[in-house]
């Protein structure tokens, strides 16, 4: 297995009937890298929902051959999944929108969040929840971040920019902001109680899952019915959309807070990520590690 989402560089070379992209271009490639193109959700710009899916490492391409992420020197890739790289934005930064930022801007967007005036809340400040602290404020809403880690409030607050925060431990936070959010972007992976932030939740709001805990969560329907308020989930989002955000984001100048590191220390960053020791993204420097080797 080659690992390795999220991957950007330049053009080097293009297939003669490449039309979107050409050599010196800055690009980036996502989660995936193929789909059948034929079913309605690829028809829709939606190919992160077709049931053929073909990722970006560890799926089986057409071909029948294995796909290989982007802990590599270079990558063959179709010029549909291919994301092009504004002037503005910097490989290294941008890189974790391509999984990180469309994770949270498609759901914005679906679920009617990005707009004015509305109230938005932010389970987990990582990964996915500064990105999308950032993305929400950007399309206009007020944004609560929610966190287990009262440390996190300078940061959320001085640092992103968020409105407000709450500390979903405390009880007394908790009661006075029921009834407060439009909707909820819950980007946390560990199991955790969803009934607090359902009732944090307007009449009509919705709570959608980005995470993805190993274990069921416990869902007291109840809850939902009292408000007729919505629990889904959403998955990155389709090439159109990605395209989209990673354009917006070059506009309003978003890009994800990273530590660079060489080839060389992945396996440390891995046992500083077990400890949450990384703020907010570790991003591989490929290019510079291997020509340093050649030299």
């Amino acid at each position: 297995m080659v690992p390795g989402h999220e991957i950007v560089g330049e053009v080097t070379e293009v297939g003669s009937k490449v039309k979107k992209v050409k050599a010196g271009d800055k690009v980036g490639v996502g989660c995936m890298v193929g789909a059948c193109h034929a079913c309605d959700n690829c028809n829709n710009d939606l190919e992160n929902y077709c049931p053929k899916l073909i990722l970006t490492y560890s799926s089986v391409y057409t071909d029948g051959t294995l796909t290989y992420g982007g802990y590599s020197d270079s990558m063959v890739a179709n010029e549909r999944y291919i994301v092009r790289f504004p002037e503005n934005m910097p490989l290294d930064a941008g890189a974790p929108l391509l999984c990180a930022g469309i994770t949270v801007y498609s759901p914005l967007k679906y679920f009617g969040l990005a707009e004015p005036g509305k109230h938005v809340g932010i389970v987990g400040l990582g990964g996915l929840g500064h990105v999308g602290v950032k993305f929400a404020k950007a399309l206009g809403a007020k944004v609560t971040v929610i966190s287990t880690s009262p440390s996190k409030k300078d940061e959320a607050l001085n640092q992103l920019g968020a409105h407000s925060f709450l500390v979903s431990s405390d009880q007394d936070q908790m009661q006075a902001a029921m009834g407060t959010l439009d909707g909820i972007i819950d980007t946390v992976s560990a199991v955790h109680p969803i009934v607090p932030l359902i009732g944090l939740l307007k009449s009509h709001g919705k709570l959608i899952l980005v995470g993805a805990p190993e274990k069921p969560l416990e869902l007291p329907v109840f809850p939902l019915i009292v408000g007729r308020k919505v629990l889904a989930g959403s998955g990155i989002g389709g090439m159109k959309e990605t395209q989209e955000m990673i354009d917006f984001a070059a506009k309003h100048n978003i890009t994800a807070e990273i530590e660079v590191i060489s080839m060389e220390y992945v396996n440390t960053a891995m046992e500083r990520l077990a400890k949450n020791d990384v703020r907010y993204r570790f991003v591989i420097d490929v290019g510079n590690t291997l020509a340093a080797t050649k030299s």
